[in-house]
């Protein structure tokens, strides 16, 4: 007969919410773990025989214990609180824009990731799916649970998951990279350089590092916070009574802008910050401070995106509208998509990717031509993507077991102050310094072959890219 223990870690400070179960059937353990109220990760291991099974079980149990887990009741605590926005979504009246291709998710959306190779959209069922920009299906991924948004970290992109966790998408299957402490109900994240900051429902802002520990936590002068914008030397987050910026290292404030109205997105681009407003507005500001132009709209703002080079500026309104102004303010468009409201939007090669209220990933040709004919009510008839049918790849532990690290580099996971760390092996590398490495694989003394290590820009610690694969 099976026989299975449950155990729980809840701290007062909100820092740990996670269950641990070991279950033990014949030669077959099976352990559970992660967040409370999630149905967590399954790792199994079978034994030569039932007692190795017990004896390993008795170990794990044991090791947990003494981190401060207790036996529970699985479902008495509560799980983590989840805020998804909720538009109302209304038809526009302008003309409708020019779509060259759509594809509807499922669900509504607020994920989006475009780069020169493919265009991402996830939705709040947890789905992902990558498309070419030819609107090609590629793949899908199945996180645990919906997606608030796909942000990229130089050749790294994660996807930020109402679980509480952060996956990393850039190998064959997602991996879990950062586990947010459960009282911080998420509203939006961005990661630069393996730091995340992360906003939520209370105007809070926090930064985490690439060890998944907090560097600071601030509470902003708002109630609420929806941006959150990282780069090399501050976490910039909008909140409902304006804009802070904080410094990365220490959350000492940089500077503060006061707004009429809530921030209710954001967007950078170089030096500049753009806050899209819920006093139908797109503010932007220096990185410095200093306040810029705005760019008035004709309803509630909740989403924005710049062209790289600032020379246009991009907002999506509640009424399923789309405007873009130059850098200087004046308006040169307002255009309907078609397919709800935009909760996110990204430019790229002269066309304006969004996601929507309907669970649509839109491409819309925003080129000068284009936009004059279909102001003129002249579009193209677009194309309804459908997705084949395929099998969505889940988050994994599991890794594959080669005997023969080819040219790979070899990485070591230790113990250290009670945690699993990782420490690259091969000659050549700093070996006290911390590797950036997905959590859920990390076994004590195991080695791992990784595709390739670099070293952070801020320097003192790496980060793998590429396969990972398990040594023996």
């Amino acid at each position: 007969m099976a026989q299975t223990t449950y155990l729980e870690l809840s701290e007062d400070t909100g820092t740990a919410h996670k269950f641990y179960e070991v279950t033990v059937d014949g030669t077959e353990m099976t352990v559970r773990y992660g967040r409370i109220g999630d149905t967590g990760q399954v790792k199994k291991t079978t034994y030569n025989d039932s007692s190795k099974a017990q004896t390993e079980a008795a170990k794990k149990i044991g090791e947990k214990v003494r981190k401060g887990y207790a036996p529970a009741v699985p479902g008495q605590r509560a799980p983590r609180s989840v805020t998804r926005r909720q538009i109302v979504s209304q038809q526009s009246t302008a003309k409708t824009a020019p779509v060259l291709w759509k594809y509807r998710s499922g669900a509504p959306a607020f994920g989006i990731f475009i780069d020169d190779d493919v265009c991402m959209v996830g939705n709040e069922k947890g789905t992902i799916t990558v498309l070419r920009h030819d609107a090609t299906v590629e793949r899908q991924f199945q996180l645990p649970d919906g997606v608030k948004c796909i942000v990229a970290d130089d050749a790294w992109i994660y996807a930020g998951c109402d679980d509480g966790n952060v996956y990393d998408l850039s190998g064959k299957v997602p991996r879990l990279a950062y586990a947010i402490a459960p009282d911080i109900d998420i509203y939006w994240l961005d990661i630069h350089d393996g730091i995340l900051g992360v906003s939520d429902d209370k105007g809070g802002v926090c930064a985490i590092d690439h060890e998944d520990e907090f560097l600071w936590r601030k509470k902003s002068k708002g109630a609420s916070g929806w941006m959150v914008r990282c780069d090399a030397n501050a976490v910039h987050h909008g909140h409902s009574k304006g804009v802070t910026s904080y410094d990365w290292r220490t959350g000492a404030e940089r500077w503060y802008q006061s707004t009429q109205g809530a921030v209710l997105f954001g967007w950078q681009e170089g030096n500049m910050l753009y806050a899209g407003m819920s006093s139908n507005s797109v503010l932007s500001f220096g990185k410095d401070g200093s306040t810029g132009v705005t760019y008035r709209c004709d309803n509630t703002i909740f989403s924005n995106a710049t062209s790289p080079d600032g020379r246009y500026v991009f907002a999506g309104d509640y009424r399923s509208s789309v405007y873009c102004f130059d850098a200087a303010g004046n308006r040169l468009w307002k255009l309907g998509t078609g397919c709800g409201s935009a909760y996110s939007m990204q430019y790229h090669n002269e066309k304006l990717y969004i996601v929507t209220t309907d669970g649509s990933l839109a491409c819309i040709d925003a080129s000068e031509s284009a936009v004059r004919a279909a102001e003129q009510g002249v579009v193209p008839e677009y194309v309804d993507v459908k997705a084949p049918r395929m099998d969505a790849v889940a988050p994994s532990t599991t890794v594959e077991v080669i005997s023969d690290p080819a040219d790979g580099v070899i990485v070591e996971c230790v113990e250290q102050g009670g945690r699993l760390r990782i420490r690259v092996v091969s000659p050549g590398y700093h070996n006290d310094w911390q590797v950036q490495f997905p959590k859920g694989i990390r076994e004590p003394s195991a080695r791992y072959v990784v595709t390739g290590i670099r070293e952070a820009t801020r320097g003192g610690f790496y980060r793998t890219h590429g396969e990972i694969r398990r040594l023996v």
